[in-house]
């Protein structure tokens, strides 16, 4: 596997280019045999049809190998145009300058691969190094830039441009969860996950070529239908009379969720599929904000109400039609502001990306609710009981609410207020570990591709939370994973599922803000499902 080289990406297809060998050793208990479902071997047939010589992973079944040569030719072609188009001013202007800082000055000192917590769980796997993709599009750009000619392999560009080097470098752009840590602890500040972002965005703007959880399932249905789920107007309705007869069962008091409500000075939106997959979250954001009298709303426009954007994965063009769909429900409510939930990428849609998309009449205040949510806690708006929360908790921090927006202490302190047993994972912060299921990689489900994430992309994730509870795995308490992302829930909850780790060691996920509603005086049962369960 270190023999590997950039330039090895090129060579004829057969088997695999690397299989990951010895993974990263996960802690006790699951450092016994058997504890872990084995790797399995890619299906001949995926060979055939789709890029399995890469890793014998298979993520985006778009990605589908051409029957001629002419079709093979004209995928190259393609993927070169793109890339001219990625390093022009006149296509690329809201990304080129930081794109040209990480391409040119890297000093290959692999500071990132010892950050990288794909390549540290892999076991060191040479294709997974951050660097290895970010040289293989460099010597691609030199190589294609500089003509090709007998000075150019001097220059980097030794690399042959062919379809298996196009075909496995689109592949490869979906190996990285784009959760920048590697330019967190960068000595030059650069940025690799911006350099696979990037690739992406060549083979789904220039080749329309996008996973299809990401693209049609994901972009494209939300907006024609205006929500990312594909329910209708009506049925989101009714989801919210679901949720309020499900809190009048719960805490035994009527609640009405204000939907619409004209110059509102918050305008609350969640990820869609909170809603299907987890609707305690909205129904505690709810009580909540009810409670603490707050003068909010959400909206009943599709796109107004759904603050996914997977456009920010994998192509400007979808997320900045998003971004400014939602905008534009915002403004026609008349809100002062938009609170983003408890959705990590949407963070960084809303707040961040979008700040170089949407400027002018187009803006509106952004922001997160964790700060709101610790100053509710902290003026005491909230009567809450700590002891209500007297199990093992510990924290995960979404990579684009901590590293990206640098929000790190407010959710800390709400934790040291309502949860006397939390407990850091290690590390925490700016610098933590991906759940493994950024940039998309959570809703990815093609071929194995759920066995790559389990076993590698959220493994170092796995191994946190295990190091974090080992004075209790081994005691049949519940021990609580605060995750307040989406997107990370999902991870987390496919990976328990994966090991086994709930039925095994009573170990449970979920927000924040349920944590907050399950401390609250003014309720008789506990809020959270397991703490139900457990009583009964």
């Amino acid at each position: 596997m270190k023999e590997l080289r950039p330039r090895d990406i090129s060579k004829p297809s057969g088997e695999p280019l690397c299989r990951p060998g010895k993974l990263m050793d996960l802690p006790a208990p699951y450092d016994k045999p058997g504890m872990e479902p084995p790797l399995t071997e890619p299906k001949e047939s995926w060979k055939e049809t789709y890029c399995a010589g890469l890793d014998g992973f298979v993520c985006n079944e778009t990605l589908t190998r051409p029957k001629t040569k002419e079709e093979k030719d004209e995928m190259v072609e393609k993927f070169l145009s793109g890339l001219e188009k990625l390093f022009s001013d006149q296509t690329n202007r809201n990304f080129l300058e930081p794109l040209l800082l990480s391409f040119e000055y890297c000093a290959k000192c692999n500071t990132c691969s010892e950050a990288c917590h794909v390549y540290q769980a892999s076991g060191g796997a040479e294709i997974y190094r951050p660097i290895f993709r970010s040289e293989v599009l460099r010597k691609i750009a030199k190589k294609h830039f500089n003509g090709g000619g007998f000075l150019s392999k001097f220059a980097g560009g030794d690399i042959d441009i062919n379809f298996e080097t196009i075909f496995r470098l689109g592949e490869l752009a979906y190996r990285c969860n784009l959760c920048r840590r590697c330019a967190q602890t960068c000595p030059l500040g650069l940025d690799n996950a911006l350099l696979a972002r990037e690739i992406r965005k060549i083979f789904s703007q220039e080749m329309g070529i996008a996973p299809k959880p990401l693209h049609e399932k994901g972009t494209v249905t939300q907006l024609r239908t205006g929500s990312s789920t594909g329910i209708t107007r009506e049925a989101f309705l009714d989801i919210i009379e679901f949720l309020e007869d499900d809190i009048y069962e719960k805490t035994g008091k009527k609640y009405k969720i204000p939907i619409d409500k004209k110059g509102a000075d918050i305008l609350l939106v969640h990820n869609a599929g909170e809603y299907v997959a987890w609707p305690e979250n909205p129904a505690a954001f709810a009580i909540i904000f009810e409670e603490a009298g707050l003068d909010w709303t959400l909206s009943s426009d599709m796109l107004g109400y759904d603050n996914v954007n997977y456009g920010l994965f994998y192509d400007d063009a979808q997320a900045r039609k998003i971004a400014l769909a939602q905008l534009k429900a915002a403004k026609n409510l008349g809100v002062r502001r938009i609170i983003c939930g408890e959705c990590g990428h949407a963070h960084k849609s809303l707040a961040i990306s979008m700040d170089r998309m949407v400027v002018g009449e187009d803006n509106i205040p952004r922001e997160s609710f964790i700060p709101l949510l610790w100053n509710l806690v902290e003026t005491k708006r909230l009567k809450l009981d700590p002891m209500r929360n007297d199990f093992p908790v510990t924290l995960h921090d979404p990579c684009n609410i901590a590293r990206m927006m640098g929000i790190v202490k407010p959710q800390r302190k709400i934790l040291n207020a309502i949860a006397p047993q939390f407990r850091e994972m290690n590390p925490h912060g700016v610098v933590n570990y991906c759940c493994g299921g950024g940039s998309g990689f959570a809703i990815l489900q093609s071929f194995n591709f759920p066995e790559f994430r389990n076993k590698i992309s959220s493994r170092m994730k796995f191994k946190q939370i295990l190091d974090a509870f080992q004075d209790t795995m081994e005691q049949d308490i519940p021990k609580y994973v605060c995750a307040p992302c989406s997107n990370c829930k999902g991870a987390i909850r496919d990976l328990f599922e994966y090991y086994q780790a709930t039925a095994r060691y009573n170990l449970h996920y979920g927000g924040l803000v349920e944590l907050v509603v399950n401390a609250m005086v003014a309720f008789e049962k506990p809020f959270l499902e397991f703490l139900i369960e457990e009583e009964s």
